[in-house]
């Protein structure tokens, strides 16, 4: 049996290789991900993302056991799990410590982690990241939830990539104003506060949800929406929410290492699903996620061609002549794009 059969039977050998296969950029994981397309589409994608230290690793762990042992009577969910990780810009390696919390998954067939290096990538996610969460889709896991590296203001990037986002905050980790300003509460479908047993929630939970209303008033993010329902300012329901025009996100508290209120982000997270589908947002998120993916493939292959007919002695006068001051950057760019377009004859 071929790699591809092997991964759509369920074989979990056969798909950490596929996923190694991915991450290296081989062209046989990409040929076996170009067969695998059509199988993809049916997982629910979740983003977790938060400033270092807010237990996101631990929510995961325990959020994962919920959707394995629901208390509502439903069957339990596939789960996939996506972890990256910093890389050190000198070595270029990772740690990939947050399997370590994740060990209470170890043994269920129904979980799978991949840990991942961020390899220097901006916005929180790696450049393959996509390309494994489709390689677990098409695996057949009902959930994905990726792990964004933890790095703060900067990590928007999950928002294009997830159907759900999930910002996770802690009481402590910073003034009102900073949360506030913070950027990457705009890409929030769900707010969680957790470490909810420590000094400084109300405060923390306060300053939310005035950023919330904020957002309402003034909505140009990516996932603040008018709401025309007046039920769904009136009551943190999640279910009534889901009901209404527009989505508000609501504000939960959890204590991960506890574990509490695990129970209700799950139930929110399925109620921000139900609301996707039944307003046809998960159609347009869709295509957003896959035209972003587009984009960024586009952008990757031009510049590896453009690099590819580039002299690499003209590359090096070019960056001489930066390093001297001689000229700047944008001069710099512009001349090598310039030379890159020129046939090979004409840059001796």
């Amino acid at each position: 049996m071929d790699l591809v059969t092997d991964v759509l039977s369920g074989k979990r050998l056969a798909l950490a290789r596929l996923l190694t296969l991915v991450e290296n950029q081989s062209p046989q994981g990409q040929a076996a991900l170009d067969q695998l397309f059509s199988h993809t589409g049916r997982a629910h994608l979740i983003g977790i993302t938060g400033s270092p230290g807010a237990g996101k690793s631990s929510l995961v762990n325990h959020l994962a056991k919920a959707f394995r042992n629901p208390v509502d009577g439903t069957l339990p969910r596939t789960v996939g799990i996506v972890a990256i990780d910093p890389s050190s810009p000198f070595t270029g390696g990772a740690v990939l410590g947050d399997r370590v919390r994740m060990r209470d998954l170890a043994g269920d067939p129904g979980v799978f982690i991949r840990s991942m290096a961020s390899r220097g990538s901006l916005g929180g996610l790696a450049r393959t990241t996509a390309a494994v969460v489709q390689a677990l889709d098409a695996a057949g896991y009902d959930l994905i939830m990726i792990e964004t590296v933890g790095a703060g203001q900067a990590e928007v990037d999950i928002a294009k990539l997830a159907h759900t986002t999930v910002v996770v905050e802690a009481p402590g980790m910073g003034d009102d104003i900073q949360a506030i300003k913070a950027g990457i509460l705009e890409i929030a479908d769900i707010l969680v506060i957790n470490k909810a047993d420590r000094p400084g929630v109300e405060n923390t939970e306060r300053t939310l949800r005035a950023m919330l209303e904020i957002g309402y008033n003034h909505s140009s993010g990516h996932h603040f929406r008018e709401n025309t329902d007046d039920r769904a300012e009136s009551t943190d329901s999640a279910e009534v929410q889901a009901e209404s025009l527009g989505w508000t996100p609501p504000v939960l508290k959890t204590i991960a290492i506890k574990p509490q209120g695990i129970a209700e982000l799950a139930q929110a997270v399925e109620a921000h699903a139900a609301f996707l589908h039944e307003s046809g947002e998960w159609q347009a998120r869709e295509r957003i996620r896959l035209q972003s993916e587009l984009d960024q493939l586009i952008q990757a292959v031009l510049v590896d061609r453009w690099r590819a007919g580039l002299d690499e002695q003209n590359y090096q006068k070019i960056l001489n002549r930066l390093t001297a001051r001689e000229i700047s950057p944008h001069q710099a760019a512009h001349g090598l794009i310039d030379m890159g377009n020129a046939p090979m004859s004409s840059q001796k």
